[in-house]
């Protein structure tokens, strides 16, 4: 099909998967407009204390100010993430970028003709007034974030992967600082010395001790922790890091590469340097800087929906899912009626299977088969499979059968575009054999996905065949955009629905 040498350009898999992007959460979302707003109140307080008339040239200028604060505010990165920062950072930098703004601001009125237009009093009332009501937001907000977090809102299970002194570094830095809602599990170190077992404490002052970092892997691996830092020796092994990376691929934890450039190890004449694992050889996915007082971490597997692409994603699925219901209301029901005429049995099959982070979700169908299969073994329809009805070979073989899962779209479980949802069953088989499958779990599951409008749907009855979707789905994640998700949903209508290996 024409579609096909299109298809080929949208995600090019070559592609390093650790472009470094920052990591943008809904708190600078809410700060971007927040900011816009006090501008904008800033200017009419000015204007309301100096009795001066709101013109177009004063208008003009409160939005080229603001302009000028987005774009100064970007260069001085801002609207970075600053949970592990302090408030006092944060509140002095809203204040050196403005007063760059008032700076550029007064020149370039000034020194045009017509500046009688900007009264003296209002400018100098606006340029002082809005970067106390800035720097007032940002105080309260982060007051009111470290409040909430310091009493369990808002945190996220943590563990440390290592037990040296850069392990120690950031155990100690968010332990002193329990508004950044991370919830410490301990250190996993398989190297920890006696020494430094007895320092480690939990924070009712027991002793933590180490545990090893095979326990941090079985404690992913069952979603006990949300977040890992990797933090181990400067001698640990490169080939060691990376097994332990891919290890950490069979979970749905976020894991963070912490990199401090104080962490080195003797390297004979070379001088000294940080061992860190090739990342070439690991399923990387979104990698984004944070800052964890002072020291960089960059993160290796994370979810590109965090934040305002978060809700992007979910204001595009409430709007193609409401459209598709009402469009389809009536050949549902009509299929639901062909459905109950076809045999006995209810009308929709539900089936558990993992949704976004590895939690389960009950996904909908319209039943095609005279069986419900949902337990622990779960045998996957095959051509000419004996358990298809008529009017279910149908379904299935137009997709048809999967039209309840705009229902599941609408309730926010699923997606109307990401890596299709397998049986619970199916998951546990291909988790152990595939290395970083549960990462596609990073995202809500989708009706349609980048693996199936390539040819990969159907009956997986090979480690192969689902080694190469896991790899599509993968590549999904590490590239998606608003524009690939519609792109998706345009080729679903083309190969996306009767496909050969639909059955």
């Amino acid at each position: 099909m024409w579609t096909d040498s299109v298809v080929a350009g949208v995600v090019d898999q070559s592609t390093p998967p650790w472009r470094l992007r920052d990591h943008k959460g809904t708190v600078s979302l809410v700060h971007r407009v927040a900011d816009a707003i006090l501008v904008a109140l800033g200017l009419w307080l000015a204007c309301a204390f100096t009795a001066a008339e709101v013109s177009v040239a004063l208008i003009s200028a409160g939005l080229i100010g603001t302009g000028l604060f987005y774009f100064l505010a970007e260069i001085k990165d801002l609207y970075r993430p600053w949970r592990t920062e302090s408030a006092r950072v944060e509140v002095w930098l809203v204040l050196e970028t403005w007063l760059l703004v008032a700076g550029i601001s007064l020149t370039a009125i000034y020194v045009q003709q017509d500046a009688a237009e900007y009264p003296p009093d209002t400018m100098l009332y606006w340029l002082v007034t809005t970067p106390l009501l800035l720097a007032a937001w940002r105080w309260s907000a982060r007051s009111a974030l470290h409040y909430a977090r310091a009493h369990g809102l808002n945190t996220r299970r943590l563990a440390i992967a290592g037990g040296g002194d850069l392990a120690q570094h950031v155990a100690r830095t968010i332990e002193d600082k329990p508004w950044m809602g991370l919830d410490l599990l301990g250190l996993f170190d398989d190297e920890q010395s006696d020494d430094e077992q007895e320092v480690e404490h939990e924070p009712n002052g027991s002793p933590r001790g180490s545990r090893s970092l095979s326990t941090l892997v079985d404690l992913a691996r069952r979603g006990d922790v949300d977040v890992i830092y990797i933090a181990l020796r400067p001698g640990h092994k490169e080939r060691e890091s990376e097994a332990l990376l891919r290890s950490l691929g069979d979970s749905t934890a976020s894991v963070y590469l912490v990199q401090d450039r104080r962490a080195r190890v003797a390297d004979g004449s070379q001088g000294s340097r940080q061992i860190l694992p090739n990342l070439w050889r690991i399923d990387v996915l979104q990698r984004r800087r944070l800052d964890l007082g002072g020291i960089q971490a960059v993160s290796l597997y994370e979810t590109p929906f965090d934040g305002p692409d978060g809700w992007l994603k979910r204001l595009e699925d409430i709007a193609i899912s409401s459209i598709a219901l009402v469009l389809l209301a009536l050949p549902m029901l009509l299929i639901a009626v062909g459905v109950k005429l076809s045999g006995p049995g209810p009308v929709f099959f539900k089936q558990r299977r993992y949704g976004l982070d590895g939690r389960q979700i009950m996904v909908w169908k319209f039943r095609s088969m005279s069986v419900c299969e949902d337990g622990g073994k779960v045998k996957q329809a095959r051509k000419n499979d004996s358990r298809i009805t008529p009017f279910g070979a149908f379904l299935r073989r137009t997709s048809l059968d999967e039209l309840p899962q705009f229902v599941n779209v609408l309730q926010g479980s699923m997606s109307i575009v990401g890596p299709r949802p397998h049986a619970v069953a199916h998951n546990e088989q291909y988790r152990a054999i595939i290395g970083g499958y549960m990462l596609r779990h990073k995202v809500k599951p989708g009706i349609t996905g980048w693996a199936q409008v390539n040819g990969w749907r159907g009956e997986t009855d090979s480690v192969d065949k689902m080694g190469r979707r896991v790899d599509f789905d993968l590549a999904y994640i590490r590239n998606w955009s608003i524009w690939l998700d519609i792109w998706i949903v345009v080729l679903t209508f083309f190969k996306g629905f009767v496909h050969k290996n639909a059955y």
